[in-house]
């Protein structure tokens, strides 16, 4: 279960530079945030920051944002990238990443329109319960949001380890106007769709249990 209460976390967040304050007045210029125009792939619900952060160290070409809604765990990514920083005395380890803690549902109030490339969901909170549909991040109530925000050659990817939500996901595209273009239902067993893979915190640990990872990566 995830922490959701350090004491003094959310000062923390407020007072470092790795985390965009105000994220709202930055829609339409991310851009200006990195100083570039790299391509801009954000991971919703990024937890601790491996992913994210070892997807930038691959290409630094890229500019990545990570979201997270809960302070406690948006910490630790934060005291990862302090940590690389005291290891490179003093030089910024990342410049290719910054976070944001705020809510999945305000995603369009903070990007506009076609101004991200990629958006990956990695292990998402499953949400069991039927009269909950609407809050899982595959759902076609998000994705009408990831549509809103992916620029036309963009595309989602998805991973997890629950099998139901797998399900439902893929049940969800044809109302949301999507299409997958590459499934796994084992991604560890499946010698394309691991090509490149990154793993999450989530993904080692299930699969070293040998529970089967499903992937999607889909588009409009």
């Amino acid at each position: 279960m995830r922490l959701r209460n350090i004491s003094g976390s959310r000062e923390i967040i407020g007072e470092s530079k790795f985390v965009v304050q105000e994220p709202e007045g930055k829609k339409g210029n991310w851009a200006g945030i990195f100083g570039n125009n790299n391509p801009i792939h954000i991971e919703i619900g990024m937890g601790k920051g491996r992913f994210l952060m070892d997807m930038a160290k691959a290409h630094p070409d890229i500019n990545y944002v990570g979201i997270e809604k809960y302070s406690s765990v948006l910490l630790r990514a934060i005291q990862k990238m302090e940590k690389m920083e005291s290891m490179e005395k003093g030089k910024e380890p990342l410049p290719n990443v910054r976070f944001i803690r705020m809510d999945a549902e305000s995603l369009t109030e903070v990007f506009g329109q076609e101004e991200v490339g990629r958006i990956y969901l990695n292990f998402s909170d499953p949400w069991p319960k039927d009269r909950h549909a609407k809050r899982r991040l595959p759902s076609r109530e998000f994705l009408a949001r990831f549509d809103k925000v992916l620029d036309k050659g963009g595309h989602l990817e998805f991973k997890t380890d629950n099998e139901g939500l797998f399900r439902f996901a893929l049940e969800e595209l044809d109302a949301a106007g999507w299409h997958a273009t590459k499934v796994t239902y084992d991604l560890h067993h499946d010698r394309e769709m691991m090509e490149g893979n990154i793993m999450t915190e989530y993904e080692e640990r299930f699969s070293s249990k040998g529970n089967p990872i499903f992937k999607y990566v889909i588009e409009r």
